[in-house]
């Protein structure tokens, strides 16, 4: 397992971070899984070296979360987690209330990093002014080692409410939206990043159009038709095969997450499942060799202009 600096945090933490939620929430999302199963998912991604878990109030998967780290020793185990925004801003007392709320379905008395979640362009004033003040009081108290934020990057593409916060400085970590496919956080979020020494969470490294060869097809052909990528540049009839056949990785996913992983200024690359046979396929990719030189340089070439999707 191969493990960073979170930034300024000082945290050693696995490149590889369980993401309790995305499409699958351990299993939880479609019932696919038992409690008791999703917590043996979650031990089994801790005894392979993960020693990072994600996951917020909004995902419903505290309370796993918390059930399998009773399990194990405490103090190895960074946990992140979240507190959900509404339409209407929050208040002060509802943030105190969530994040105790947190802490009983994670059993424990601290979180490592709480984030505000999914924080929108226009909400970020009120909340760095108003809710800002309160985390940074938690943080004097105990109950949260580090603060963060996080970003709706469906409705946010141009990562505005992060530039923003990483312009402030008040932020430990932040978790942005970034993969193959769309790679216009490198430039706007993280290089800003590293030159503040900010931790980075990446969410969206593999979703379903990296997964499901017909809808990477569709939104290669929507990149396309909206001038974002060259269609001299793929191959519709096998999208992105030249990862397999030049031997550079073992499937697409494969190389999504070791693209990701390369890329400069990230730190935990959040992988969501359902099942142990895909947790281990993950596993295995964050094992690998980074990518050969020149396929990453064709993919930054082929997507350099991309900005439109999020693979979701």
């Amino acid at each position: 397992m191969q493990y960073r600096t979170l930034g300024r945090t000082g945290l050693r933490v696995s490149v590889i971070g369980i993401g309790a939620g995305g499409p699958s929430r351990l299993g939880q999302r479609d019932d696919i899984r038992t409690e008791a199963e999703s917590v043996a998912l979650v031990l089994r991604g801790l005894d392979a070296g993960i020693n990072f878990i994600d996951t917020a109030e909004a995902y419903q998967t505290e309370a796993i979360v918390g059930a399998a780290v009773a399990k194990r020793n405490r103090e190895d185990i960074i946990i992140s987690t979240k507190k959900r925004l509404r339409g209407e801003n929050i208040s002060a007392a509802e943030l105190r209330a969530g994040l105790h709320d947190s802490l009983r379905r994670l059993r424990t008395d601290y979180v490592d990093v709480y984030h505000l979640h999914g924080l929108r362009p226009q909400q970020y004033s009120y909340y760095a002014e108003e809710i800002l003040p309160v985390m940074q009081a938690l943080r004097q108290e105990g109950k949260i080692r580090f603060i963060g934020v996080t970003e709706n990057w469906s409705g946010d593409l141009e990562h505005l409410m992060l530039q923003r916060a990483l312009l402030d400085g008040h932020w430990d970590v932040v978790m942005v939206g970034f993969n193959l496919l769309n790679q216009r956080a490198r430039e706007t979020v993280l290089q800003p990043a590293i030159a503040k020494d900010i931790g980075v969470l990446i969410m969206f490294a593999v979703r379903r159009a990296l997964s499901q060869p017909e809808l990477l097809r569709s939104t290669l052909e929507q990149l396309i038709a909206s001038g974002e990528i060259d269609a001299r540049a793929i191959n519709l009839d096998d999208p992105l095969g030249f990862l397999v056949e030049e031997g550079a990785a073992a499937g697409i996913p494969d190389a999504a997450y070791r693209f990701c992983r390369d890329e400069p200024g990230t730190h935990v690359i959040l992988s969501g499942t359902g099942n142990p046979q895909h947790l281990d396929a993950n596993l295995a990719s964050f094992g690998r060799p980074p990518l050969p030189p020149q396929i990453s340089a064709r993919l930054r070439q082929i997507f350099r202009q991309a900005h439109s999707v999020t693979g979701g």
